[in-house]
């Protein structure tokens, strides 16, 4: 890291940015060695496997957002699975359907599409809505990482 860099750990720098991006900047920071997938290898990928991504992604930056103030770990736990519920992830797509891209939306129904089985706590439309937040979330993790970090910041996590 660079001296121009800033450190999203820095005390300083969190009191002049949104904590949603400091989070997001965490995250980010977790994947710096990652390296963009090409066109042809994101083709093989499949929308589970996307939604499988994008469950993890999600989830990681839940608990990030949670991680402060400190807690104890039962409450990061009530925290956290209240928002990676089914139910919650489908409210959350819905709030983010009025900003979403053409492609996006197309990437939201290849994921609803590819929700397939029987759920047994809810209902198949609550479960495929979830699944398309997931393989949103996982596609672009791989593909455009700036746009999936505008778009959880859009997703307003509540604080308890």
């Amino acid at each position: 890291m660079t001296s121009k860099e800033e450190d999203p750990l820095d005390a300083s720098n969190n009191e002049a940015l949104n904590q949603d991006s400091v989070w997001c900047q965490l995250l980010r920071a977790s994947t710096q060695s990652f390296q963009q997938i090409s066109q042809a290898q994101l083709q093989q990928i499949s929308p589970t496997a996307l939604a499988y991504l994008g469950d993890a992604v999600y989830e990681l930056y839940v608990r990030m957002f949670y991680l402060l103030p400190p807690r104890r770990p039962e409450t990061y736990h009530h925290l956290v699975v209240a928002q990676v519920r089914a139910e919650t992830q489908a409210k959350m797509l819905q709030t983010l359907y009025p900003h979403l891209q053409d492609d996006e939306l197309e990437i939201v129904r290849r994921g609803r599409n590819a929700a397939t089985g029987r759920p047994k706590r809810v209902d198949p439309a609550t479960y495929q809505q979830a699944t398309s937040l997931e393989t949103l979330i996982g596609y672009l993790y791989l593909t455009n990482f700036p746009r999936l970090t505008e778009l959880l910041q859009k997703l307003h996590l509540e604080k308890p």
